[in-house]
């Protein structure tokens, strides 16, 4: 069980609110986040990530395709003008640009509607599930609609399907992903459960991951030729995603499991500004903005390392993205056993080191470095690329976590919403730099013979390693576990306090049948309302019992008239220098 936080625990205590003055946010016990379910939220990771790999891995190739080494064709129709603005953008760029910042209006706006969410409509209820319901099929339609552009050859009609439909995707995988990011610090009542429960979801991200790289090999199952195969592939894989994205709703009952309640007072900008203002949380994204768009450089020049510098088949697309992914597997536990050991941002750092390092070879990638053949070359960058990706995919997570969890404990503000959110536009920003200057890098070359553009996104991401690896020095993590777990202690300890009077006064006066873990809510400046569960040992006899005639029971004969009226039972009750009060309701 968990106790939540009352937000209003900075003010008077002597003055506690009337009853018709409901707190901010609501208190109420969670359950522990079964294992079994935990796994199938992390399968709404598989979906979601799914639909990313199809806009980051294919989206690109399928409307700048390089040309094809046998025929010298472009290896997909041309659909879109090649041209180049400025002797740099083109129009891809251009329009991930104004995709992200149409970001920049929605990710605050569904944040903040989730945090104050009070959804109820048969089973989809809480603050976060019914956004998973309602953002899952548009943004899978949305995403498959991206590869089926209305003209047949080149068109500006193409350009504006492309601009509307992603503009959609960007939209409703919002509605989705930040909520579904913002269950983790609620699901996740410990630092090690909210370790847990980002070590699976990094697991099916890597799943979904594998999905999107497989879409052309899908089709070509069918003896298809590049176009009908990759199509066929997106409409299989955006099924599935659409599938794996509602599950969590199906198992999720907020109302059992999530350690928050909503707050319906809470405006988009108070919470924006709270946000902005927290320093871990500032140098947390900077080194996350640098991170992606780093790593985004390099996914979306896979394809053209396999194809244009190591001069390999597209086929060994799937091969070379699951060996990353199956050896991140075998690395995930080491990672996350090292962590609880060393600290998440110790092996975030050295993660981020061996990636630098890794990746200033993409420059070298092919002919450079023969005799060693290709195949042999793309597959050891992708066995050493593996234990970084596995430990950048898993810790990142629970580290914003950490920093939800310490600003509501030291503030009494609940906005994993909007923390995720925030996070979740700069990676957007981060992704969308990515891909704006990869395609623009492209303009120096994207053919075999003709390499170079293709060539400097390995130095460039190195920079950016480099940039993240000094941002993220500075996130002091020794600070944010240390309070987080001081003011846990000394919740506890308020709770221990009372609880040993309780017994005392229970002892002194003769009463029998009272469990000695009853609980009563610490002494003031604690900060916490508590709601008190506890098993009472002769139950069955006691149950016609009144909450007044339990509290009677409890305080003695000494006491006995001296309330006028007593709380309901499994109500927060408030606790003063001079009365102590034990509620008894059962587990």
């Amino acid at each position: 069980m968990v106790r939540m936080r009352n937000p209003r625990a900075h003010e008077d205590d002597a003055h506690p609110p009337r009853s018709d003055e409901p707190d901010t946010v609501a208190t109420h016990t969670a359950e522990r986040f079964p294992l079994s379910r935990q796994w199938v939220y992390a399968i709404g990771q598989a979906g979601w990530s799914t639909l990313n790999g199809l806009v980051t891995l294919q989206l690109v190739y399928f409307y700048l395709p390089p040309e094809d080494k046998d025929t010298g064709e472009p290896m997909y129709p041309t659909f879109v003008t090649q041209d180049t603005f400025g002797g740099i953008f083109n129009v891809i760029t251009l329009l991930a640009t104004a995709g992200r910042l149409w970001d920049a209006i929605t990710d605050p706006l569904i944040a903040s509607y989730s945090d104050r969410c009070e959804f109820k409509l048969g089973w989809v209820r809480g603050r976060r599930i019914p956004f998973l319901v309602f953002g899952t099929v548009p943004a899978c339609v949305c995403c498959a609609l991206l590869f089926f552009p209305v003209m047949g050859g080149e068109s500006g009609w193409n350009v504006c399907w492309l601009a509307v439909f992603q503009g959609l995707f960007y939209l409703f995988i919002t509605v989705y992903c930040t909520p579904y990011f913002a269950l983790v610090p609620e699901l996740g009542h410990t630092a090690e459960e909210r370790l847990a429960l980002s070590t699976w979801i990094s697991v099916t991200f890597a799943i979904g991951t594998i999905l999107a790289s497989a879409t052309p090999a899908i089709g070509a199952i069918f003896g298809l030729s590049p176009l009908p195969a990759l199509r066929l592939g997106v409409i299989v894989v955006c099924t599935l995603a659409a599938v794996m994205m509602l599950a969590p709703a199906l198992v999720i009952d907020e109302s059992r499991y999530c350690a928050s309640a909503s707050d319906p007072t809470a405006s988009i900008l108070d919470s924006v500004k709270s946000c902005a203002s927290n320093p871990h949380f500032r140098r947390y994204v900077a080194a996350d903005f640098a991170y992606f768009f780093g790593s985004t450089l390099i996914t979306t020049g896979m394809p053209y390392y396999i194809t244009v510098l190591c001069e390999l088949d597209d086929a060994m697309l799937l091969p070379v993205i699951g060996t990353v992914v199956v050896l991140s597997f075998v690395w995930y536990y080491p990672v996350n056993r090292i962590a609880r050991a060393f600290g998440k941002k110790r092996m975030v750092l050295a993660a981020l080191g061996c990636i630098t390092s890794l990746f200033g070879l993409v420059f070298l990638l092919g002919e450079p470095l023969r005799p060693i053949p290709p195949t042999v070359q793309i597959f050891v960058v992708a066995i050493i690329a593996s234990m970084p990706i596995a430990a950048l995919g898993v810790l990142p997570n629970a580290i914003l976590a950490d920093i939800a969890v310490h600003h509501t404990v030291t503030s009494g503000q609940a906005h994993e919403g909007m923390y995720f959110a925030a996070r979740t536009l700069i990676t957007k920003f981060g992704v969308t730099a990515g891909i704006l200057v990869f395609a623009s890098l492209l303009n120096f070359g994207k053919s075999v013979g003709d390499d170079l553009g293709v060539r400097l996104s390995g130095p460039v991401g190195v920079v950016l390693f480099i940039i993240a690896t000094l941002a993220f020095m500075s996130y002091r993590e020794d600070i944010v576990l240390a309070e987080i777990d001081a003011r846990q202690k000394a919740a506890d300890g308020g709770e221990d306090s009372s609880r040993g009077q309780c017994e005392a006064s229970a002892e002194a006066e003769g009463e029998e049948g009272v469990a000695p873990s009853q609980r009563a809510q610490g002494p003031k400046g604690v900060g916490d309302s508590i709601v008190v569960v506890d098993v009472v040992a002769d139950r069955l006899s006691r149950e016609a019992m009144t909450s007044k005639e339990v509290i009677e029971a409890e305080d003695g004969r000494a006491n006995e008239g001296s309330m006028k009226e007593g709380p309901a039972v499994g109500t927060p009750v408030s606790s003063s220098a001079e009365e102590h009060v034990c509620v008894v309701n059962e587990v």
